[in-house]
């Protein structure tokens, strides 16, 4: 008798809509929260998790919170509330998706690979 058996970390992006002011890139943006987990899988069925840990993901910037995991259980639950900024710890910076032209200081959000104002390649 043999077993198959094995680890691995998986995601889970819930259904939770809250639109904020970032304090990151100061645009007006979306929390998109998702947890992360390992699971153990016996003959390819999930069985058992945990290392849950929940994040919150801004749509504007993509700036990464972690969530406070009580917070994240309520949400998981299905239960309707408002995350608190006292709730939140910052993770990572985003990325601001916007590109700056070094020669004449043209700001775009566009994905052009060329300045649209002097030509230079971004």
């Amino acid at each position: 008798m043999f077993f198959i058996m094995g680890i691995t970390d998986g995601r889970k992006d819930f259904d939770f809509s809250q639109t904020v002011i970032c304090d990151s890139c100061g645009k007006y943006g979306r929390y998109q929260v998702f947890m992360l987990y390992t699971v153990l899988s016996l003959f390819f069925i999930p069985t058992f998790k945990w290392n849950r840990r929940y994040y919150v993901q801004m749509s504007c910037c993509g700036t990464v919170y972690e969530l406070n995991p009580e917070i994240g259980k309520r949400i998981s639950s299905g239960e309707e509330l408002q995350i608190k900024p006292q709730d939140l710890t910052k993770v990572s910076q985003g990325r601001g998706f916007f590109k700056r032209c070094r020669n004449c200081g043209y700001e775009t959000a566009e994905d052009f690979d060329y300045c649209p104002k002097c030509g230079l390649r971004f």
